[in-house]
């Protein structure tokens, strides 16, 4: 599926159609090689479109799924470029796909310049080809501040050249994905850029709610017990 795709509705929703939408993901801290590999083997077998890792896991033959790396996790109170040169290694070492952290703090001030500066710098760092996606983590920005806030951010991000903004970490306290920062995102980005809704993702129900609500991508830990809510 390509990250600006409509995403699918209703009886649409296989097995397959829903695996094609899917980041299977490992970014425990204590997380093995073996743990990895394992996780890349289970991709496979799904059929998901992606495996997203923590760098540290580089290089990986993620074979016929695309490989995805995050930047600046899970805080996102690295520096830009500390961000960019970390995207920029795991690109040379096989990542296809970037998820970066915003500096959550500089959205809750409203520093959205700064916002944009951040994802520019790391788009810069790792090139026009490669998928972007820009982590805002909605749930504490909507707590703190509120959904002009988290307007405000997904569209700074996308000036900034993000193909895509992602709800969550999975890390921070506040929570996950939401129907309501998902639906939000979506509005404030437009049909160009995707959705990606990620953080305490574990039914086929909240994730059909969730791509009802305008996702485009979905980050799971336990991809294969959400899959099998699905019909074949």
């Amino acid at each position: 599926m390509s990250d600006t795709l409509p995403a699918p509705t209703g009886s649409s929703l296989t097995r397959r159609v829903v695996a094609a939408m899917v980041d299977h993901t490992l970014l425990k801290p204590e997380a093995t090689r073996a743990d990895a590999e394992a996780t890349v083997a289970e991709a496979a077998d799904l059929g998901v479109l992606a495996v997203c890792l923590s760098p540290s896991m580089l290089p990986i033959d993620t074979g016929a799924q695309r490989s995805c790396v995050v930047a600046g996790f899970p805080s996102g109170k690295h520096h830009s470029l500390v961000k960019a040169a970390e995207a920029r290694l795991a690109v040379d070492s096989g990542a296809q796909e970037i998820d970066m952290v915003i500096d959550v703090g500089a959205a809750v001030d409203g520093r959205f310049d700064e916002i944009f500066a951040d994802v520019l710098t790391v788009r810069e760092g790792i090139g026009s080809s490669i998928t972007l996606k820009v982590i805002i983590e909605s749930a504490a920005l909507l707590s703190l501040a509120g959904p002009d806030t988290v307007t405000a951010v997904c569209q700074a991000a996308v000036r900034g050249g993000a193909s895509m903004v992602k709800t969550s970490t999975g890390f921070h306290p506040a929570g996950g994905a939401t129907v309501e920062a998902v639906r939000l995102m979506a509005a404030a980005v437009g049909p160009g850029v995707g959705v990606k809704a990620s953080g305490g993702i574990r039914t086929a129900d909240l994730a059909a709610e969730l791509i009802a609500a305008g996702a485009t991508r979905l980050g799971l830990s336990g991809s294969r017990a959400v899959l099998d809510g699905f019909p074949d």
